[in-house]
């Protein structure tokens, strides 16, 4: 791995993301449309991680077998579905950054997001204090081939790391404090494992207005789920193909 020495939010970390697939953007890289829905995609997870179909049926909730062609295509290991809009989106964003070198938003930063690089220092020294770990500040870690990256917001000794999220939604705050389901950031938390190459991660949510609750970081350790990566990096690098045949279409055109 790469890693870029610089504060999240500032110009260095932008021009470093600039025609990167970051892992904050892998499920929208991800989503397809056309293709399985949940039931059928925890069969085939099932049926792939080598389950009977007795066993992938009462995972997935079945009675009788799901027949369709496309899931007979998962199975077999065949990529389905088609890119949604989102991710056409953003591969053609992504083509026109490697194309200029900087990022086609010139940087601009919602307040969430200001919100959450102002937070975080707070976070890190908050999740120091609980657990006793010494966090190390990565700023942005890229794949050798700087195709893939990752804003690490934490390393921790040699295997580990760290995500800070500071939400404001009641929505995802309900979902992580009360059902403990932070399955949206799955993909980010498994894709800074799969960069860095390390084997466990905490998720912590700072929620600085729990303080007079003493509720203010909520933290769970994950662990590398690699058979989870090695779907998810087959996807990546299926959405790559995307990113750089809009890129080679703008410059056939620009040549023409």
């Amino acid at each position: 791995m790469i890693i870029v020495n610089c504060p999240q939010g500032s110009p260095e970390w932008h021009s470093a993301r600039a025609g990167v697939v970051t892992a904050s953007m892998f499920s929208t890289a991800r989503a397809k449309v056309n293709g399985l829905d949940e039931k059928q995609q925890k069969y085939v997870d099932a049926i792939r991680a080598g389950n009977s179909d007795a066993a992938a049926r009462d995972i997935a909730g079945y009675k009788a077998p799901p027949r369709s062609e496309t899931v007979q295509r998962a199975i077999d290991g065949h990529s389905v579905g088609e890119p949604s809009d989102a991710a056409k989106a953003y591969a053609f964003r992504l083509a026109i950054e490697r194309i200029s070198g900087e990022p086609l938003d010139e940087g601009f930063e919602t307040y969430a997001m200001r919100r959450g690089h102002d937070l975080e220092p707070a976070a890190r020294l908050e999740h120091e204090l609980v657990t006793g770990h010494v966090v190390q500040r990565a700023g942005f870690v890229l794949t050798d081939d700087h195709l893939f990256g990752a804003s690490a917001d934490g390393l921790i000794g040699e295997r580990g790391g760290s995500e800070y999220k500071c939400l404001i939604s009641p929505e995802p705050l309900r979902e992580i404090l009360i059902d403990g389901n932070f399955d949206k950031f799955k993909d980010q938390v498994q894709g800074c494992m799969w960069i860095t190459g390390r084997t466990w991660w905490d998720f912590c949510l700072y929620c600085p207005a729990l303080r007079p609750v003493g509720k203010h970081l909520w933290h769970r350790r994950v662990e590398r789920d690699d058979d989870y990566i090695d779907t998810m990096v087959e996807d990546l690098l299926e959405f790559e193909k995307l990113v750089s045949y809009n890129e080679a279409l703008l410059r056939f055109k620009e040549a023409a």
